[in-house]
């Protein structure tokens, strides 16, 4: 075995370019910030005034809105990490 591939399994994921470990902590801070902004959204979606509200299959307000609520969220990630 070459000192390479020994020292990738000694130190595992900390052996990775960190552009690899970087979009990977990138990627899970991402997908709980959409979920997260999600299930606000969805939860408060029936008291916003109907133009907010997104329509299914539509490009509307309520679409920005969540998209915002989302950006919020990811935003609070990082501000916390």
């Amino acid at each position: 075995m070459s000192k390479r591939k020994s020292w990738f399994r000694r130190h595992g994921e900390a052996g990775r370019p960190a552009g690899e470990r970087l979009k990977k902590h990138s990627f899970w801070h991402s997908l709980i910030a959409v979920l997260a902004g999600n299930a606000i959204y969805f939860s408060v979606e029936r008291f916003l005034p109907p133009r907010a509200q997104h329509g299914l299959y539509q490009i509307d307000w309520g679409l920005a809105v969540d998209f915002w609520i989302c950006l919020v969220c990811y935003g609070l990630l990082r501000l916390i990490r």
